[in-house]
């Protein structure tokens, strides 16, 4: 039973917290990825904090791929039109080489407090807001058993019928460290096995840039496997009835991480500092969770073990030791070798 103390100082509590949010308002643009992820993170997490911060309007600014929202950030670092940022934690590491991430510190994000270690991507910056994995997908009524092995995309059976991101998209550099892990090579000293074997794969693939994405070529039967990121795969499988299935080879999986990230200059800070905290709720980390499948970074989120099983948090031990700080430092080069030796082979 609470004391008349308690109360009063619950009390204050909550009539201060209300007039924080009272004092922070304005328009804030958020960068972030497109389609679904747009769609489920409006209704997951920006409704919730508008409503929580009446005054404050979250512009959503979308894009197809993390290189294009370090590309726009770049061309306004001299007057920034964007406030935060999500993107893949290659591009935060690059974006922050460049001066143009702000860092962050928990007496201004409260809730950093509270993230797995694993959200920690560089000290004093943009943390993991969703962790995901690198899967396989196929067409259930075109590949008649579930894939166990990354191997199935050199099955002579479904030459052209094939969808692989490359590079830039991590989903290339992962698809490579991957390969190198099947082929028994480290990939931290040398990638040219795995180089060479998706050479070899590459003329039986019908794109390497799969348009409309690589869900909806699988789902219509235009290709019958895919490579693609788990979060998506869940939810396209539900809204395909099952028709579209996901994968994890037994040679394992890379750790995608999105960051979150205040921009250099950006024009309402104090606005963006609340969103971003916000994000990292333990509400917002749950509520996108059970919305879209993205593994949450706040260990206090309550996650329904139905949604937690179709995340990355249930597979962690097969994850493969990725450090993106040291294949940020990769990129130029896997990028060539992705152009001139598997690209070109197709």
């Amino acid at each position: 039973m609470k004391t008349p103390l308690s109360l009063a100082a619950s009390a204050l509590f909550l009539a201060t917290a209300a007039h924080a949010q009272s004092e922070i308002s304005g328009e804030i643009t958020l960068a972030a990825y497109s389609g679904i992820f747009q769609d489920k993170y409006t209704q997951a997490v920006i409704a919730p904090f508008e409503a929580k911060y009446p005054g404050v309007k979250v512009n959503y600014f979308s894009n197809t791929a993390s290189s294009a929202i370090l590309g726009a950030l770049r061309s306004q670092a001299g007057d920034p039109q964007t406030d935060v940022a999500i993107f893949d934690v290659s591009t935060a590491l690059i974006g922050n080489k460049e001066g143009l991430l702000s860092p962050l510190t928990v007496e201004e994000i409260p809730n950093l407090a509270d993230l797995v270690p694993q959200a920690t991507v560089q000290e004093g910056y943009g943390p993991a807001v969703t962790f995901d994995n690198l899967v396989l997908i196929y067409n259930t009524e075109m590949v008649p058993e579930k894939p166990t092995s990354l191997n199935v995309l050199w099955d002579a059976a479904y030459a052209g019928k094939i969808a692989v991101t490359s590079m830039p998209s991590i989903l290339g550099s992962g698809l490579m460290v991957m390969t190198s892990a099947m082929l028994g090579e480290d990939y931290t000293q040398s990638v040219e096995q795995a180089a060479a074997k998706l050479a070899e794969l590459a003329p039986a693939v019908q794109t390497f840039d799969p348009k409309p994405d690589s869900y909806t070529l699988v789902i219509n039967g235009t290709d019958a496997l895919a490579t693609g990121w788990n979060a998506r795969a869940q939810y396209y499988a539900d809204e395909s009835g099952g028709k579209l299935g996901v994968a994890l080879p037994e040679e394992g999986s890379i750790l995608q991480i999105n960051t979150i990230n205040l921009i250099e200059g950006a024009k309402n800070e104090p606005a963006a500092k609340a969103f971003i905290d916000y994000a990292l709720s333990p509400e917002a980390q749950a509520a996108f969770t059970e919305a879209m499948f993205y593994a949450p970074v706040n260990t206090k989120a309550e996650v329904s073990p139905e949604a937690t099983a179709r995340t990355v948090s249930g597979q962690l031990d097969k994850m493969l030791p990725l450090d993106w700080a040291w294949a940020a430092t990769k990129t130029d080069q896997w990028n060539q070798i992705w152009k001139r030796q598997i690209i070109s082979a197709n």
